[in-house]
């Protein structure tokens, strides 16, 4: 047994908790990053900006009062303390008695006030400032021209919306203030679910859930109130559910999902079958929730994946595309990775939850930004966005930083992409094969 594992078996501490503490000490070495060029803080001030000032007009239909750190203030210290990982609310107060934050000036405020104010200015204020970006963003991402993966530009034609959706836990809270003080242990922040469109990669929806065990199912509902018909909506088998499948399919919703191993049905009809390959219509369910369901099972390196879909007609959706598309399913885990661990949502400052959700909100707002200047770089260099690393066009914008304050670089996207492989911006290619590259099932590149 190793040091670390005797230490661990000793303080009998659960992994949770050794976790928030190693991240705490991660991030109380981290330097706070320097200020964003002028570039940088005009882009993100001109998407953001605006859409704080279109909400303080429902902020005082609320009813609340005007202080020193109004919304449009709170609104860009939050979006600094993330987007320069400002390790904690001490260190936000001193820059914000010191130094400009994007459109807010210095002001002599207590790290009190700042504290107090995250804890009490209503978190719904700042995922309204989300929901007025997004479009903007997705309208931005309408006007590039880059190539897609084929099938998601095959799909992108033939659907209203192409879509995965899923759950993620959040990490756990820091004991320091609020109820959770007095805690005995470290709780988790909650469960966040999005809804993440796979052509812009930007979310359409994110929900918040205080309740950290809250099953993925619970959403069903909001994730259907954000769909149109003619969707294609791809999630996983924890979301399994007849009567929503059901549902979906009235609502002309299609979906794609892989099926459990034991799923009970019967055969009505066989599409295909050959050694790596098996294709059919089969009933699902009972009573009410009873249904003819399409059941592909492929072998890939002898493994059978098995898939449902409610679309049965396969010349409309082919095999191959079935198994692609859902393959364009771990996105959404991209996502989560870049908003948890790039961006810092796997740390929160405040146990107060009202605390959790601004920084939950202001974390996705920052995420769409950097996925819209992640894809002003794919497009210049005429290359999939799944091509480019968003992690390192993040970590890059310290080097056009220091160029911009040489005077040898005035543009971010033309830098980024000049420099990309110096900055290991464009993605390695990977030696492994594609998923679809086996037996008879191929996809071409012509959508």
């Amino acid at each position: 047994m190793s040091k670390a594992e005797k230490t661990d078996k000793q303080t009998k501490k659960p992994s949770s908790v050794r976790h928030t503490r190693a991240v705490q000490r991660d991030r109380t070495k981290r330097p706070v990053v320097g200020p964003p060029d002028e570039e940088v803080a005009e882009r993100l001030t001109g998407m953001i900006h605006p859409a704080t000032l279109e909400q303080v007009a429902y902020f005082h239909q609320r009813g609340l009062r005007e202080r020193t750190l109004t919304l449009p203030i709170m609104v860009a210290l939050v979006v600094s303390m993330i987007w320069r990982q400002i390790s904690g609310v001490c260190e936000l107060t001193r820059l914000v008695q010191t130094e400009a934050l994007l459109w807010a000036e210095p002001a002599q405020v207590s790290q009190q006030a700042i504290s107090l104010r995250l804890c009490s200015l209503p978190a719904d204020l700042f995922r309204q400032v989300l929901l007025s970006v997004l479009p903007n963003l997705l309208g931005r991402w309408q006007e590039r021209e880059r190539p897609l993966p084929p099938e998601i530009a095959w799909a992108q034609v033939r659907y209203t919306q192409v879509v995965a959706c899923d759950g993620s836990t959040l990490d756990a809270l820091i004991r320091k203030m609020g109820l959770v003080k007095d805690l005995p242990t470290h709780p988790l922040a909650g469960k966040i679910t999005a809804l993440l469109d796979l052509c812009s990669r930007l979310p359409l929806q994110v929900w918040y859930d205080a309740d950290a065990q809250a099953h993925d199912q619970r959403f069903w509902s909001q994730i259907q109130g954000g769909l149109n018909a003619g969707a294609l909506l791809i999630f996983d088998l924890g979301y399994t559910n007849f009567k929503l499948f059901l549902q979906l399919t009235n609502a002309q919703v299609k979906f794609i999902t892989r099926a459990k191993t034991n799923l009970s049905h019967t055969v009505d009809q066989v599409l295909q079958r050959s050694a790596a390959v098996h294709d059919r219509i089969v009933w699902i369910g009972q009573g009410e929730t009873r249904q003819r369901i399409r059941l592909i099972e492929v072998l890939y390196k002898g493994n059978w994946y098995r898939y449902l879909t409610n679309e049965l007609d396969p010349v409309v959706l082919p095999t191959e595309y079935v198994v692609a598309l859902y393959w364009q399913r771990w996105r959404i885990e991209d996502a989560y990775n870049i908003v948890k661990r790039l961006l810092g949502l796997a740390y929160f400052w405040c146990g107060s939850q009202n605390a959790v959700e601004l920084q939950l909100w202001a974390t996705w707002l920052l995420y769409a930004v950097l996925v819209d200047l992640t894809d002003d770089v794919a497009a210049m260099l005429n290359q999939p966005f799944a091509a480019i690393s968003m992690e390192m066009v993040y970590r890059s914008l310290y080097f056009f930083t220091q160029a911009y304050h040489r005077g040898e670089a005035t543009d971010v996207v033309d830098y980024l992409a000049t420099n990309a492989k110096l900055f290991g911006i464009i993605k390695r290619k990977r030696s492994i094969s594609k998923l679809l590259d086996f037996s008879t099932l191929t996809i071409s590149d012509d959508p």
